[in-house]
């Protein structure tokens, strides 16, 4: 069992459904963010997605890629983010996922990632640009090291592949709500529920849904048919808006927010 596993134990157990929350590492500066994650904690956070700064991301919408461009130009580097989580993780007792792409593990080197992150206090890793077919390195790397990999799973994913990459995951499996990049939308696909039903069909993992998530309302919906809710962009456009001074008390209230909505989801 790791960390991650039993996070969502004690969710089942009490009857929840857990709050993943995002955020870029660096932005506005590493010396902000130990604040910005306390607080992601104080208002109700599980989990972390602790994102990389990378300079390609791909995946990422307009609000996710300047949070990466001010990380970099503040100097975040993966070896960094790994050193501030090594000093800060004692603070934070929920499991910290490393979310980023391969590019960065891969020049770091895959076994001394998975090593030093392990060391640092991280629970697992998210890489949004490596398919299963291309997994193998990292996943044994992490596998020595007990950490979790999550994967992604999309709307368009059949579910003979959803499956296939279920059964080479562990931690949970993350289920993108919407096509294309993260941001925070207005209406989310009402067919995400079934989509999301057929794919807990064939796993026993946790199933965490996120991309488009913004508002109470939808994380309450959200929360009726998953195990999770995943919210980012949201949470990183507070960032931005507010800096350094304001920042962790309006991340907080709205962490705050989104988790006493989901308490009233009907399940």
């Amino acid at each position: 069992m790791t960390r991650i596993d039993d996070t969502f134990a004690a969710l089942r157990a009490r009857r929840e459904v857990g709050f993943v929350a995002y955020l870029t590492a660096g932005d506005p500066s590493l010396a902000v963010t130990p604040d910005l994650l306390r607080a992601l904690v104080a208002g109700g956070a599980d989990l972390i997605e602790l994102g990389v700064p990378f300079s390609d991301p791909m995946a990422d919408g307009p609000v996710l890629q300047r949070a990466a461009t001010r990380a970099i130009a503040a100097g975040t580097s993966l070896a960094r983010v790994l050193e501030m989580v090594a000093e800060r993780r004692a603070e934070l007792p929920v499991p910290i996922v490393l979310f980023g792409y391969y590019n960065p593990f891969f020049r770091y080197g895959l076994d001394a990632v998975a090593r030093d992150a392990r060391s640092a206090g991280v629970d697992g890793f998210l890489c949004v640009d490596l398919p299963p077919e291309e997994a193998a390195d990292l996943s044994a790397a992490l596998a020595r090291n007990q950490l979790d990999l999550i994967r992604l799973l999309a709307p368009t994913t059949p579910i003979t592949r959803a499956r296939k990459i279920a059964n080479a995951a562990s931690g949970f499996l993350y289920f993108v709500s919407v096509l294309g990049v993260t941001g925070a939308r207005r209406e989310l696909p009402r067919e995400l529920e079934e989509l999301v039903r057929r794919v807990a069909a064939v796993t026993a993992l946790p199933i965490g849904v996120g991309f488009g998530v913004q508002t109470p309302e939808q994380a309450r919906w959200i929360a009726g048919f998953a195990d999770a809710v995943v919210v980012g962009s949201a949470i990183q456009r507070l960032v931005e808006e507010h800096g350094a001074a304001g920042a962790p008390a309006r991340v907080e209230a709205f962490v705050r927010s989104l988790k006493d909505g989901m308490r009233a989801a009907e399940r």
